[in-house]
């Protein structure tokens, strides 16, 4: 019998983790991460009249206790606020000072729970951490891999792109071959008070709150020139060159005319870059440069392989280029939207993960893409 230390979120898939983990005989222990400092839950408990709001994250440990109430193991409490504001929220502000949109959910994995957590639970002396992820463990020729869980439309693996590949053989993922549907079916069986609970779409650790007036509390908001690509006429205000988007439609503010969509931004100038919908001919690339890359396999250049560019995005079919520490990524197609900052993740045909890292430089007909876009605005 294993001892495992499960990262209990406060939400339905780690709890139906948890329960699996039992119902196989392992001994259980639960433990909810507080990565973000706010309202204490000690605080509420002490006072039962208090009419002060319960913050998300507060709400998902009271959840949480709950569940493991429900199953009946301990469930501890560990604070890692500290270690989430210099490793992942630092980093987080810095890319967006660069003009660039970082994932925070996959540095959080590879900083605070394959790592800080990790750690914590090997010194405490647990055999195994397990978590929620849909997220399979394979092995191939005695090593262990991140590969696709068998419910596609859940597949998280394009969030453990980054955490340490020695923590592969210590990591369980009790979620592997199991659907969201079934998931829910076993909370509501057991009556898990999360059952119904639906699925978080906030920052991590963060919360579900307004996004760009949470961040302008870090970054303060300064209103420049949203300027059309099409005839180099200013179209409107923005709210702050860093809070927007490749791609992005919804939110620009622009009235009367359009609609429009970001193709670029330049950060020193504070200038936001727009094209009307009769010409989406900017946002599409044919390659780009990789770097900062996390290797799980080793290849042969070139490869072909399948590559994902953002969670919800379908795999795209590309050919990887070593150059140095970095990867030129040649498309098959051209890709919308690709996006600096974000991360690349790459799979074999096996959809095993090959390697994942941050997307540098985009390009179209073997030139910088952005450097394009400012020739066209200063012609």
């Amino acid at each position: 019998m294993s001892k495992v230390l499960v990262g209990l979120s406060g939400g339905v898939d780690s709890a139906i983790a948890a329960y699996l983990l039992i119902k196989e005989g392992h001994d259980v222990t639960c433990a909810f991460m507080r990565n973000w400092d706010s309202l204490t839950n000690d605080d509420i408990l002490g006072n039962p009249n208090t009419d002060v709001s319960i913050c998300p994250q507060e709400q998902d440990y009271l959840d949480a206790l709950s569940v493991a109430k429900k199953l009946r193991v301990e469930c501890k409490r560990v604070d890692f606020i500290e270690e989430y504001w210099d490793d992942v929220f630092k980093t987080f502000l810095n890319e967006y000072k660069k003009g660039r949109t970082p994932n925070p959910d996959i540095l959080c994995n590879r900083y605070i729970k394959f790592h800080q957590f990790a750690e914590y639970a090997k010194e405490n002396g647990y055999d195994y951490l397990a978590t929620g992820h849909y997220v399979k463990i394979v092995k191939e020729n005695n090593k262990s891999y991140i590969a696709k869980a068998d419910d596609k439309n859940k597949d998280q693996s394009y969030f453990l792109a980054e955490v340490p590949k020695d923590i592969l053989d210590y990591v369980i993922f009790p979620l592997a071959n199991i659907d969201k549907t079934e998931v829910r079916e076993i909370a509501a069986k057991l009556e898990l008070s999360v059952a119904k609970k639906k699925d978080s779409t906030g920052i991590c650790f963060i919360g579900e709150r307004h996004f760009r007036e949470f961040l302008s509390n870090y970054l303060p908001m300064k209103e420049g020139d949203i300027i059309n690509i099409n005839n180099k006429e200013i179209v409107g205000k923005h709210k702050g060159v860093l809070y927007y988007t490749i791609g992005q439609r919804k939110g620009l503010d622009i009235g009367g005319i359009g609609p429009f969509f970001v193709i670029g931004k330049n950060v020193e100038k504070n200038l936001l870059y727009v094209s009307d919908t009769s010409d989406e001919s900017y946002l599409y690339s044919d390659a780009c440069l990789v770097n900062e890359i996390n290797w799980f396999k080793d290849i042969e250049s070139p490869f072909k392989c399948n590559a994902k560019f953002r969670y919800r995005q379908k795999d795209n079919r590309v050919s990887l280029e070593k150059k140095g520490n970095e990867l030129i990524v040649n498309f098959d197609e051209p890709i919308r939207s690709i996006t600096p900052g974000q991360e690349a993740v790459f799979y074999d045909d096996n959809e095993i993960m090959i390697c994942g890292g941050k997307i540098d430089i985009v390009y179209k007909n073997g030139k910088n893409l952005m450097e394009e876009i400012e020739k066209k605005i200063n012609e």
